[in-house]
This record gives structure tokens, C-alpha cells and sequence, in this order.
């Protein structure tokens, strides 16, 4: 083909006006042709003048577009306007210059054209409304259209170009993009501005309330489906603003997870009903293929449609190269090779999108069906069944398992047809080449025999890198739940040592996966050209096929075709085995032991003479267990009663209700329950939310029996102390909450749920005296005085209120009976009160001295000023009602917009990487140049005669060897940069958690740090240096692609250049949307496995509120959330796909069609089969390149989130060199409170105010105060978890803000509120440092009472601490903590509420034990119970953050003191247990 330029032959010959076209007019000539394209766009441009001039007369300016000037808008406008001056100066110049020709009227035709191309201009300027844009692009496209034709035309007729043709033609090209996207079509850079006139009037709040949209999928055409055009109008919105939540569509009702578990369930529970006893078939495995084969089957079809196109691409090849031969070859036979071509590629990539996106939506439907099946499961798991499976277990299932089958779709149809490519394209090659093709088959046999090893060996790898990943993730979570004794006891070096060491395990099988996979894609590349080379041979020597270009080119393209599946197969498998290892964890779970209401529960009755009956009732909640935890239970409660239960720590009480809660298995007896329950736990469970949800509990408001219930509680002053009140948001598991808030959070929860039976598992132990009364009389036995009450408690001063007390000890009801019935039969009940009374003795004789002013100090709550002020009379209260400020747990962050090209430099420069990356992108660019050679090489030497067949195969043999060589290099260096990364981020990452300070734990929920350890760290480790590595390949093999096809035929350049650019455009406009969709969807995965380890934690709770249904529901909610943001991912990843294939495809069409124009013989038939076998691969590797750019972005979203966390601001540092303590510090134990003052935020209100007072050394000190005082956060401030904000503490005449943490905690002992135990054995519990030996360990056993229990156990200090000491009362692991202290033995000892889980006989027995170990230390004491403290040297008061009282308490009893009259309270209300056990001892 030849190019011209303009001359006045060539303008004579294609038709401008000349008085010869006009006199002989012939449709069929081209100069007939041109006059009519001409006249039908002066039509347009008549229409479109006159259609704007209406619209200016009109005034309608209010009409305008708001189009996005972008930079191919704007190229497009320049380009016209460009041709129109070219047009016009050529007509100029034929006008001056040939002004005696007045026959041929070129220079009208020029200006005619100048003023076509400059209303083209005008038209894309000025768009003023609707029709207008619609005229425009029926015009565009017409014009477009007509060119074309006509070009094509004239290239098959001359087979010659004029250079301005050339550039009219490609912006007509351009034009009529324009003219789809404005028909809606294609993409679109402005949002639609054609909206209903009523919408616009109604109230955007209205619209924020209505109904979230649904997915536009189920009521859109086909073409709008074959195209994935209904997903425009979320692109569109993505492009114009960064979206949020509440823009992404919600699903279809046939993708939701109610209707995928549903149908899940129908299948399972058939195939339960059909199973016999020795048929071990993996049930969850069959469910899932009857529910899902259906809608499969399509799939299958669109991948065999996929797979017979690609294999047909080397036959086009081969045809094309043979034609181009050919020197009687018929155009039209090369024409019929084009379409044949267009057919194929149109039908592999409608083919192959709608396989992906219905492969991975089925897959998405799987995953939230399975995960809505475990969180079922999990909700009626029984006891036992729950030991089995730990809530970590539980979230494990649904965040690995249940995502890993989501894959399992796409996976299945890649394994079947790659066999079939497989096995198409050999057959194809040796149909080809025939029986040279057969030593071929030897080498690729033997390379896919090599990939098995390399596949197990990389499956084991990932397989032990999993496991280690778990144990991590496991140890992970236990700390991040148990910081804060981690910080008192200054444990997070060992702790932080524990997760490296386990990280070096991981990070070993990481390293030897990350080589191995290096190694196997020297393998991959090192095939094709030992099997080319083979193949090639094996026709020189048999003669089946001659060494031509149609032979050479065909096959590589057939070996190119072979690479995929063979590299596929081994990874497809590998996957498939953990498929189905997931399905058996999946089958273990879900045909576990469920709670049964008729064996092993409770029997729900609607009316009985008993609310609660036990009969023989034999409980254990080990089977193994040799004997029962409960056993001859028998018990009736009748409506209304109050019930009881005491006993010492272990007897069985707490198991006594879960006995009525039917949690307990039964070995024998009957649970009849009437009526619903309400359940409150020891430890309290609350769930992430307002105080006003977890009271509300999904119940509706009624606002006088809210008020009730918070009144009741003592919630009031509480919830008017909260910044946001009632709607203030709790953390995880209660973080922001005491101890006391959060047990009166869940009595609130019960007495609002107005239930007909409360079961009330010691809620006394976590709030002080005055509030526990409150809680007795005002609660249970006033606002319950009409409901059964079952009470589990060890405040013995509530008992002679109740109708019925029952003392348990070791797993038996040992007494029954009223108090005053009790007292006279002596023997545990008995034991019980004179410890109590032993208790009160000192306090009784401490507070004879002020007995005489009992009557002035009765407490009554108005009268309650000095412990528990009013409003009117407070000044200290804080009180920041209405002051709004921030909430404790923010919404996650996360960056908005694009981040350009920053976090990828951050995760190079962050690991110190930039050497390897630059030797990593040498290795890759000598690679492609070696190959690249290589094919110039085949291509050029068949061409010459000399160059035998043996040479040909040596050189490119060697040449492509070196280059496999080179890939080598480029995959290890790469493997070794993502390692590098991966162990600077993590290591950094780490330190950061482990030195951020308690507030960013008590406002972090911990599903946010675990997705960051675990999802986000797994694709720094595995995603981000594969997808890298291969961007950074794939961008260079395109580049060479072009450069292939460029050499032969240069003018596909001017197709080349815009559809590239075109891509970049869509691809822009699509990772607007698409970044943003990832970045939610990063804050969507966490609430799901929040939820279902929240709910873990708290089923019991759950399920004695009858609240399953609810729970339920939410989680579905929150799984459909979750999976629509997946859905939107996808279905945009395949619209940008599809586009950009339509692009390169119309560059490969252009390609194939120019090497058709041109005259036979013009180009040697090696670079015909050069370009072409370069242009067919250009689809495939710019798909894979936008693919695997558009997940490295997406990707390295996980680099800027764990970004954020390695720059969070750190604590003080554990140890300033400069200011070391001596040793001995403190010897003495003095502390100094020099006007402190504390806050938690910034801005947030004071929490302790102006605190001036001295602990003497040696003395014992106790801290009282009504709940929410400041109690617990002096003792933080005391080991600085949280910083003053003013004033100093000084022990021993040393600033504790002074010097290091690890200096200050390692001297400070505390017992805390909360206890805290970790997965292991006693040992690792007791001496986490293994610093004392087993002697030492034992004495203190047996101090702290646990050595009787202990000694009894197997495996005795070896013995197993479940996670979360589980497997321990509560009352045990307080002890556990005293025994820590004992080891540990410092100068300074806190005991905060220490000893509020136990019985009131322990509680003594401990402090005489505290007493006598402690003697010569600071003993500071944070109490509720009054004996507690009374016997302390000094005595602190706390009221709302300020120090009201602080002095010996027999001065403070000798006035009307806040703590004589917390004490004259605590003794009035055991005075009348005291007085009837006196008249009892008496009439004994």
C-alpha cells in the first residue's frame, strides 16, 4: 500500500465537485459517492444551526451540559478544527493558484469540507439540550459510518492513502465514540442531567430515607446484559464523586444470602434425611453441587465457547500467513479470513467476561450461603459442640473456609478446560505440523509431569504456611484482647517476641513458596521453547511440515496457546485439595452436636403451677467427664419467687442455670421451663453499639419502661454523664464501660425485656456497696417483684430478703430453705454467714462509736450527698450532657480518592528496595529483548536461502534459553523484594500495635487490627509482588507487541495510538469507581466476622433471650452488604475488560486488514506471521495487563491500611536510658499525687480532677467510690496508661512520667478488675517469663487456694488453659491473678476489685493471706465491699473525678463523713442478717 499526497488528480478521481461528476452522476462512482456525503452533512449541519438558533431564541440557557472537558474531548475539538483550516487553505490555494481552470471546482469542494469540519467543532462544543446531543450523535455516527465505507472503498480500489483521509478517518473514529457514549452505549464523564423535573423537587432527605436501589441487573435488556452497560450509571456516579456506602446498589433478590442458604438448606437437609450410617460422603460438598448445578451449566457453556475461540486463533494464523503467501490469492478470500477472525475474537470475549462474572457470582452466592450456614450452626451449636469448635474456629470458617469456596466455581471450570485446550491444541498441532509435532509431545508431557512435584511441593509449602498463618492470627487475637494486662504487667516484649517467633515460622514457609513459584515460572517459560524447538526438529527430520512461515508461526502461537493450561492444571489442583479440606471443616461443623430441647435442654411450658421445675437432674458438661457437674438436682420454683444460690467458688452455681437455660447436657432428669427467660451472665456480655441498643435489644421503644429499666439500674446519672448520653457507643466487648456499667448495662437489657424468669449470674460482684443495694431492693425485688428471680450471689446481706436460698457445694444442692430455716440446720449455709459476720465484725466494732447518729445518716438516695451527689449539689460532677463531642470507636478510615502513584513507591521504599527493583526491571527488559530477537530471528531467517534448518532451530534454541535464564533471575529477584517488603511491614507494623497506647485499643475494635495481621498482611505477602512483578512484564511485552506490529505495517499506528489512549481513559474511569469499591469493601469484611465472633462469645445470651431470629437477620444483612460490594467489583472488572477488549481488538482487525490491502509479496511472509502472532496475543496481554494494574491498585490499598497503623502515635518509650530507676526503686513504696488531673482525650472532660494526697509507704490504702468515680483510671494513670494531662505522680521521690514504662510497671503489682488468662497451661499463666521454679509456683498455689484444685488435675502445672481461660470459673482465674502477684512480690500492690468474683469466706481468707504477704508494702485497694477497706490504714473517697474524703477511717467513721455513711449503709443492710443470726445462735 502506498500513501499520497493531496494532488489535483486524485482530487479529479475521488469525486470533488467538477462539472463532469456533476453532468454524469453514477451512485456507483466514487466521485458520485463523495458529493453525497458531502450534501447529507450540509443536511446535519442545517438541522443542527437551526435547532440551536431555536434553543437561543428561547432562551434556554438553564439546558447546558456540564461535560467533562477531558484530554480526548479536547483532542478531538483541536483535530477538527485543524482539518478545517487544512481544507480551507488548500481551496485558497487552488482558487489563487489555478484560477483558469473554471471547470473543476476544487476550491468550493475545500471550503464546503473546512465548513463541514468547523460545525463539527461547533457541534461538539455547544450542546445545549437533549436533542441537540441526540442530532449530534446521529450525525456523528452517520458521518462516521459513511467514511468509512467510502475509505475502504477507495483503499480496495487504488490501494493508495491520502494522509488527510488518514486523519479524517481516525477522527471520525473518534466522533462516533463520542456519538455511543452519548446514546449510552459506552462510557460517559458527566452525570445525567436529564432527570424527572419532580425529582428534583423533593427533599434530599427523603431520598437518603427511602429504600436503598437495587441492582439495575434485573431489569435491563440483553444487550445491556451481554455488554454489562447496567452497571453505568454506578460508574458514572464513581467518576463524579468519590462513593460511599449507601451509593452501592443492593442485590438482587436471587443473589442474596437469604435465598442462596435457603436453597443450601433444602439440599443439605435432604441429604441428612437420605444418609446412612456408614455412607461418609462430604454432605456440605453435595448440598452445594445440587443447589448449584443449574445455574453451572451455563457457565460450562460459555467456557467451552471460550476455549473452542482461543484454540481456533492459531488456524486464523495459519490462514492469514498462507494467504498472504499466496500469489492467486482472491481478496475476497482475505476478507472472508478477516471476518472469520472478527466472528471468533467477538465470540471469546462475550464468552470468556460472562464465564468470569457468572463464574465468580455463583462463587459469591456459595461463599454467603456457607457463611450464613456456619453462623446458623453456630447459634444452636451445643456445649460440648462449642469446646470443639472456638469462637476463633468459628470466624476462621467464615473468613477462610466460606471465602475460599467462593473461588471454588471459577476454580472447577479452569481445571476442565484447561484439559480441554489442552487436548484441542495438541491435536491442533499435529494436524498442523503432523508427525513432527509427536517428539514435541514428549517435552510437554514431561514438562506437565515436572509441574506435579512442583505443584505438591508448592501446596505443601502454602498448606504449612497456612497453618503457621492460623497459630499466628490465633495468638494475635488472644493479645489483642488481653492488652491491657499485657501493658499493667510490662509483658509486651515477651508477647511481641512470641508473634515474631511465629512470624519466622510462617515467614519460612512464605520464602520457600515465594522461590518455588519463582522457580516454576523458569519452568513455564523454559517449555515453550524446549517444546518449539522439539517440534520444529521433529519436522526437519520427519519432513511433515516444510519450516515456512505458516508452520513456524502456527505452532507458537499453538505453544502460546498450550502455556496457560499447562501452567493452570497443577495450580488449579493445588487449589482444589484445599477446596476440599475447607469442605471437610465445613461438614465437621455443620453436623456437629446441636442443642436438643427434648434431651439435653429445657422443655418450654405455656402455663404450669412451677415457672421452673428440675427432677433428678444429673448435668455434665464434659461427656468424658467421669463424674456429673450437677447431680440429684431437684428443684421447684414456683411464679414470683425470689430464689438464691450461694456457695464457694466451683460448687456449681453458674452451672445451675444454664441447667434451666437448657446449656447444659443432661444425663438424666426433666427441665421444665414456663414462660421466656432473662438471662444475666457473670462475665458481661455487650456488643458493639449505643447503651441504648444493648438495653434495647432489638426490642421497640417504649419510653416509660425504658426509663424504668434505667432507673432500676442505677443508669441514670451514668447515661447523663455520657457525651452523646444513651446513643453513646460502646467499643468492642465493653472497652469504654467499668465494670459496674457494663453488668448494669445487661440487667437493664433483662428488666426492659420484661420476661417471666430472671436468672441473674452474680451481677453484685462488679459494683461498689450503696450500688449493689440500689440494684437489690429497686431492681429485683421491686421492679421484679412479680417475676421469678434466680440469683446467684456471694453478697450474703441480700439473702434474708429472698423466699428460698440454696447452698451449693461440689456440684449439689446441698441446702434448701429459707434464711431464718437455714441458719438453725447449720453445716455450708452456716459457714457461709459467720464468715460474713467475722467480716463485719471489725466494722461493727469500728462503727459503735458513731452508732448514736444512725438516725441522722440513714442513706436514702435524696439524702445520698457525699458519695453519690445530686445534680443540684454537685460541682465536681462531670457532666458534658449536649456537649457533643467525639465517639470512642470511629468509623474506620480510609483514603479517598487516588493515591497516585505514591503507595506503590511506599511499599518500595518502605522495604529499602529500590536496587532490587531496578535489577528486577533489567532482568525483564533483556528478557523481552531476547525473545523478541528470538521471533525476529524465525521470522527473518526462513526468508534467507542460506540459513539452514538446523541453524534456524540452534540460534533461536539458544537465544530463547538465555532469555528463560534471564526470567529466572527477574522472578527471584522479585520473590526476594516482596519478602523484603513483607518483613519491613510486618515488623513495623508490629512494634507500632504493641507500642500504641490503651486508648487506641479501648477506641480500635479488634477486627480492625486482625484484618490488617491477617487479609491485608496475607497480600503484601502473596498478591502484591506476583502482580508487581507481572504489571511491570506484561507493560513491557506490550510495548514490544506494538513495536512487532509497527515494523510491518506502520499505519496501524494511527489505530494503535487511540485505542491505547482510549484504554488508559477507561481505565481511568473505571479505577475511579473501582478504588473506592475495594476500599469499602475493606470496611465491610470486618463487621461480618465482628458479628459472628461477638455473637460467639455471647450465644448463650442470645439464645435465653429468644433473640436467634434477630441475630439471625442482622448477620444477613451485614453478609449482603459485604457481598455487594464483591458483586459491583466484579461486574465493573469485566465492563472495563470487555472495553478495552473491543479496543485492542479493533488494532488487531486493523492489523490483519492492512496486511490484506497490501501487494502480494510487498512483505515477507516471516513478518506477516510476525505481526499477526504479536496482534493476536496484543488482546490477551493488555486485558491481562489492565487486569492485573486494576488489582495491584486495588491491592495496594492494604499497603495504605497498614500504613495507617505503623503511624499511629506510639507511648513513651519502655526505658530512657538517661533515667533509669535503681534497682532497689522504690524501697520504700511512698506515692505522691501532686495536683493530677486526667483526661482521655484531648478535648475530652476531665475524669479525675485536682488530686492532692501522700500513700505512705508500707501502708494499706483503699479507694472507694460509687461506680464510674475514677476509681479504675487512677489506677491507670498510676501505671500510666494513660498520661496526665496536669500535675505528677511520684513514688519514692521519683517522677513516674520520668522515666520508662517497662521501669515503672515491672515494679508495680496489680490484681485487675478484669482477669485475664491466655491459651496454655498453668505454668505459662502463672510465670508467663519463666522466671520462678515449680516449688515457688506451688507455695503459691496454695496461698492463693488453688493447690487443692490443681493437684488433683493429670497433668498438674502442665494442665491446659483454654483460650481465654475458659475452661476456669470466674471466681479461679481472679485467684490465678493473685498468684501472679504472689510470685512477683513488689513493693506496690493494686488490687482493683480483686476479689469481687468469689465468695465472702474465700475473700477473707485471701486477705488475711494479702495481709501477711504484703505486710511491708503499698497495698492499694480498689473495692466494692466495705470489709474490704475498712481495715485499711488510709481511706480514699472518689466522687465524679474529685477526691472528696481522704484519711484513717476511724476518723472518717467518727463524722458525717461520705464514708461513714457508705459504711452505716453497708451495716444497716446486713445488720438484720446479723441480728437473725444472733436470735438463731441464741435459741441454739
Amino acid at each position: 500500500m502506498c500513501v499520497k499526497v493531496m494532488n489535483s488528480d486524485y482530487f479529479k478521481f475521488t469525486g470533488h465537485f467538477s462539472w463532469t461528476c456533476l453532468k454524469d452522476f453514477d451512485f456507483i462512482s466514487l466521485c458520485s459517492q463523495r458529493i453525497i456525503v458531502d450534501i447529507l452533512n450540509l443536511l446535519f449541519i442545517c438541522v443542527f444551526y437551526t435547532s440551536l438558533l431555536i434553543t437561543l431564541i428561547r432562551r434556554c440557557s438553564s439546558c447546558g451540559t456540564n461535560t467533562r472537558k477531558n484530554l480526548v474531548f479536547q483532542l478531538v475539538s483541536v483535530s477538527c478544527v485543524l482539518i478545517s483550516i487544512a481544507h480551507f487553505s488548500n481551496g485558497l490555494w487552488n482558487l489563487i493558484a489555478k484560477a483558469n481552470n473554471t471547470k473543476q471546482l476544487i476550491w468550493l469542494a475545500c471550503f464546503v469540507r473546512a465548513f463541514v469540519w468547523l460545525s463539527f467543532t461547533v457541534s461538539l462544543l455547544v450542546q445545549r439540550n437533549k436533542w441537540i446531543k441526540i442530532l449530534n450523535s446521529i450525525w456523528w455516527a452517520s458521518s462516521c459510518v459513511l467514511a468509512s465505507a467510502l475509505n475502504i472503498e477507495i483503499l480496495i480500489i487504488d490501494r493508495a492513502f491520502q494522509i488527510l483521509d488518514m486523519v479524517q478517518w481516525l477522527v471520525h473514529l473518534l466522533l462516533l465514540f463520542f456519538a455511543l457514549q452519548y446514546l449510552g452505549c459506552f462510557v460517559t464523564s458527566s452525570q445525567s442531567n436529564n432527570q424527572d423535573p419532580a425529582s428534583l423537587s423533593e427533599p434530599l432527605i427523603a431520598q437518603r430515607v427511602g429504600k436503598t436501589k437495587q441492582s439495575q441487573l434485573g431489569h435491563t435488556t440483553l444487550l445491556s446484559k451481554l455488554t454489562f452497560s447496567w452497571v453505568n450509571s454506578l460508574l458514572r456516579l464513581g467518576y463524579s464523586k468519590p462513593l460511599a456506602l449507601e451509593d452501592i446498589p443492593s442485590l438482587l433478590s436471587e443473589d442474596e444470602a437469604d435465598s442462596a442458604y435457603q436453597n443450601l438448606m433444602h439440599a443439605w437437609e435432604f441429604l441428612v434425611r437420605m444418609r446412612s450410617n456408614n455412607n461418609h460422603k462430604n454432605l456440605v460438598l453435595w448440598s452445594v453441587i445440587r443447589t448449584f448445578f443449574k445455574e453451572n451449566i451455563l457457565i460450562a457453556f460459555y467456557a467451552l465457547i471460550r476455549s473452542v475461540s482461543m484454540v481456533a486463533s492459531p488456524l486464523i494464523l495459519y490462514a492469514f500467513v498462507k494467504y498472504s503467501n499466496s500469489t492467486d490469492a482472491d481478496i475476497k478470500q482475505g476478507f472472508a479470513i478477516l471476518g472469520f477472525l472478527i466472528l471468533t475474537k467477538v465470540v471469546e470475549s462475550v464468552s470468556q467476561r460472562h464465564y468470569c462474572f457468572d463464574s465468580r457470582r455463583s462463587g459469591m452466592k456459595m461463599r454467603s450461603a456457607l457463611m450464613v450456614a456456619v453462623y446458623q450452626k453456630q447459634l444452636k451449636l451445643s456445649c460440648s459442640a462449642r469446646r470443639r469448635h472456638s469462637t476463633g474456629e468459628v470466624v476462621n470458617y467464615i473468613a477462610v473456609d466460606a471465602y475460599r469456596l467462593g473461588e471454588f466455581p471459577w476454580w472447577f471450570h479452569i481445571t476442565w478446560t484447561s484439559v480441554l485446550q489442552l487436548v484441542l491444541s495438541t491435536s491442533l498441532l499435529l494436524g498442523v505440523v503432523g508427525v513432527g509435532a509427536l517428539p514435541g509431545l514428549v517435552p510437554l508431557l514431561i514438562c506437565g509431569l515436572l509441574n506435579v512435584p512442583f505443584a505438591q511441593i508448592l501446596q505443601n509449602c502454602q498448606a504449612q504456611f497456612m497453618i503457621t498463618q492460623d497459630e499466628r492470627l490465633r495468638s494475635t487475637s488472644e493479645i489483642l484482647n488481653s492488652m491491657k494486662i499485657i501493658k499493667l504487667q510490662s509483658w509486651e516484649e515477651k508477647f511481641k517476641n512470641l508473634v515474631e517467633t511465629l512470624r519466622a515460622k510462617e515467614f519460612i514457609w512464605l520464602a520457600k513458596a515465594q522461590i518455588m513459584k519463582a522457580t516454576n515460572s523458569f519452568l513455564y517459560w523454559l517449555s515453550p521453547t524446549i517444546i518449539s524447538s522439539v517440534v520444529f526438529l521433529g519436522c526437519a527430520l520427519f519432513k511433515s511440515a516444510p519450516l515456512n512461515a505458516e508452520t513456524i508461526f502456527t505452532v507458537l502461537a499453538t505453544l502460546r496457546n498450550l502455556g496457560e493450561p499447562v501452567r493452570m492444571i497443577p495450580e488449579a489442583l493445588s487449589i482444589m485439595i484445599q477446596v476440599k479440606v475447607s469442605f471437610d471443616r465445613l461438614n465437621s461443623i455443620l453436623l456437629d452436636e446441636e442443642l436438643n430441647s427434648d434431651s439435653d435442654g429445657k422443655n418450654i411450658k405455656g402455663s404450669s403451677v412451677n415457672a421452673v421445675e428440675i427432677q433428678d437432674g444429673n448435668f455434665v458438661w464434659d461427656h468424658e467427664s467421669v463424674s456429673p457437674t450437677l447431680r440429684d438436682v431437684n428443684l421447684e420454683i414456683k411464679w414470683g419467687q425470689k430464689i438464691a444460690v450461694c456457695g464457694p467458688v466451683g460448687a456449681g452455681k453458674s452451672s445451675l442455670l444454664y441447667a434451666v437455660l437448657g446449656e447444659i447436657p443432661k444425663i438424666s432428669g426433666t427441665v421444665d421451663v414456663s414462660g421466656t427467660i432473662a438471662y444475666v451472665s457473670q462475665t458481661a456480655w455487650i456488643q458493639s453499639g449505643t447503651v441504648r441498643d444493648n438495653i434495647l435489644f432489638g426490642k421497640p421503644m417504649d419510653k416509660a419502661r425504658y426509663e424504668i429499666a434505667i432507673k432500676v439500674c442505677a443508669l441514670d446519672k451514668d447515661i447523663n454523664d455520657f457525651s452523646h448520653g444513651d446513643l453513646t457507643e460502646i467499643g468492642q466487648r465493653g472497652v469504654n464501660m467499668s465494670g459496674g456499667q457494663k453488668q448494669r448495662i445487661q440487667l437493664a437489657r433483662a428488666v426492659y425485656n420484661d420476661a417471666d424468669t430472671y436468672l441473674l449470674d452474680d451481677p453484685f460482684s462488679a459494683v461498689d456497696a450503696h450500688t449493689a443495694s440500689i440494684l437489690f431492693n429497686d431492681c429485683v425485688m421491686t421492679a421484679l417483684r412479680e417475676k421469678v428471680v434466680i440469683l446467684v450471689t456471694h453478697q450474703v446481706e441480700f439473702l434474708s430478703e429472698v423466699d428460698i436460698i440454696l447452698v451449693m457445694e461440689d456440684g449439689r444442692v446441698t441446702q434448701s430453705g429459707s434464711y431464718e430455716d437455714l441458719l438453725t440446720s447449720g453445716t455450708s449455709f452456716e459457714r457461709l454467714v459467720i464468715a460474713h459476720k467475722e467480716a463485719l465484725t471489725e466494722l461493727d466494732q469500728k462503727n459503735e462509736d458513731n452508732r448514736d447518729s444512725d438516725t441522722k445518716v440513714m442513706v436514702h438516695s435524696e439524702e445520698y450527698q457525699g458519695i453519690c451527689p445530686t445534680k443540684d449539689h454537685n460541682e465536681g460532677q462531670i457532666s458534658t450532657k449536649g456537649q457533643l463531642g467525639v465517639q470512642l470507636t470511629q468509623e474506620e478510615e480510609k483514603e479517598i480518592g487516588d493515591v497516585g502513584w505514591k503507595a506503590f513507591w511506599d511499599y518500595i521504599s518502605f522495604s529499602e528496595g529500590s536496587l532490587l527493583m531496578c535489577l528486577t526491571m533489567s532482568a525483564q527488559l533483556a528478557f523481552i529483548a531476547l525473545q523478541t530477537i528470538s521471533t525476529f530471528w524465525l521470522a527473518l531467517a526462513i526468508e534467507i536461502p542460506k540459513v539452514t534448518s538446523g541453524t534456524l532451530i540452534v540460534v533461536y534454541s539458544l537465544i530463547s534459553f538465555v532469555s528463560a535464564a534471564f526470567v529466572h533471575v527477574r522472578s527471584v529477584l522479585a520473590a526476594n523484594l516482596g519478602l523484603k517488603a513483607s518483613s519491613a511491614f510486618f515488623s513495623s507494623f508490629t512494634s507500632a500495635i504493641f507500642n500504641a497506647p490503651m486508648l487506641f485499643f479501648d477506641s480500635t475494635p479488634v477486627g480492625r487490627i486482625l484484618t490488617r495481621a491477617s487479609s491485608d498482611l496475607s497480600v503484601l505477602d502473596l498478591d502484591i509482588p506476583y502482580t508487581l512483578s507481572l504489571v511491570a512484564f506484561v507493560a513491557t511485552e506490550i510495548l514490544v507487541i506494538i513495536f512487532a506490529m509497527v515494523s510491518v505495517t506502520w499505519q496501524v499506528l494511527i489505530v494503535a495510538v487511540p485505542a491505547m489512549a482510549a484504554s488508559r481513559y477507561i481505565q481511568g474511569y473505571y479505577q475511579a469507581s473501582a478504588r473506592e469499591l475495594i476500599r469499602i469493601n475493606g470496611t465491610t469484611k470486618a463487621p461480618v466476622m465482628n458479628f459472628a465472633a461477638e455473637t460467639s462469645l455471647g450465644v448463650v445470651t442470645v439464645r435465653a433471650f429468644n433473640m436467634v431470629d434477630r441475630f439471625f437477620n442482622n448477620y444477613l444483612k451485614l453478609v449482603d452488604t459485604d457481598a455487594s460490594l464483591f458483586f459491583h467489583s466484579i461486574v465493573a472488572m469485566e465492563w472495563l475488560v470487555l472495553r478495552i477488549e473491543v479496543l485492542q481488538n479493533l488494532i488487531v482487525f486493523t492489523a490483519a486488514f492492512l496486511l490484506i490491502l497490501l501487494p502480494k509479496g510487498h512483505i515477507p511472509s516471516g513478518l506477516v506471521g510476525l505481526s499477526l502472532s504479536y496482534a493476536f496475543t496484543l488482546t490477551q496481554s493488555q486485558v491481562f495487563w489492565s487486569r492485573m494494574f486494576c488489582t495491584l491498585s486495588n491491592h495496594i490499598i492494604s499497603v495504605e491500611r497498614i500504613k495507617q497503623f505503623i503511624h499511629i502515635p506510639a507511648e513513651p518509650p519502655a526505658i530512657v536510658e538517661d533515667n533509669r530507676p535503681p534497682s532497689w526503686w522504690p524501697s520504700e513504696g511512698r506515692i505522691d499525687l501532686q495536683a493530677l488531673d486526667i483526661r482521655y482525650h484531648p478535648n475530652a472532660p476531665l475524669v479525675l480532677k485536682d488530686i492532692n494526697c501522700t500513700f505512705k509507704g508500707g501502708n494499706r490504702v483503699g479507694i472507694v467510690g460509687r461506680t464510674g468515680s475514677g476509681k479504675s483510671t487512677l489506677i491507670s494513670a498510676l501505671f500510666r496508661l494513660v498520661e496526665p494531662s496536669r500535675g505528677d505522680i511520684i513514688i519514692d521521690g521519683m517522677k513516674i512520667c520520668s522515666i520508662g514504662l517497662k521501669d515503672l510497671r515491672m515494679k508495680l503489682s496489680i490484681i485487675p478488675q478484669e482477669p485475664t488468662l491466655f491459651k496454655g497451661s498453668i505454668r505459662t499463666n502463672l510465670d508467663p517469663l519463666g522466671l520462678y521454679a515449680d516449688d515457688q509456683i506451688w507455695k503459691a498455689l496454695e496461698k492463693c487456694q488453688l493447690k487443692g484444685t490443681i493437684s488433683t488435675l493429670p497433668s498438674l502445672l502442665d494442665s491446659s488453659v483454654s483460650d481465654e481461660g475458659g475452661n476456669w470459673s470466674l471466681g479461679q482465674r481472679q485467684l490465678f491473678c493473685l498468684g501472679r502477684v504472689l510470685l512477683k512480690r513488689n513493693r506496690i500492690l493494686v488490687l482493683d476489685e480483686a476479689t469481687a468474683s468469689i465468695d465472702t469466706a474465700t475473700d477473707a481468707i485471701l486477705q488475711q493471706v494479702i495481709r501477711e504477704e504484703f505486710a511491708e508494702c503499698t497495698v492499694i485497694t480498689v473495692a466494692h465491699r466495705v470489709p474490704t477497706v475498712i481495715d485499711s490504714d488510709m481511706v480514699m473517697v472518689l466522687s465524679y473525678g474529685k477526691l472528696v474524703e481522704y484519711d484513717e477511717p476511724s476518723k472518717l467513721l467518727g463524722t458525717n463523713s461520705s464514708f461513714s455513711k457508705l459504711v452505716t449503709e453497708y451495716w444497716s443492710s446486713c445488720r438484720k442478717n446479723s441480728s437473725s443470726y444472733n436470735i438463731s445462735s441464741h435459741q441454739n
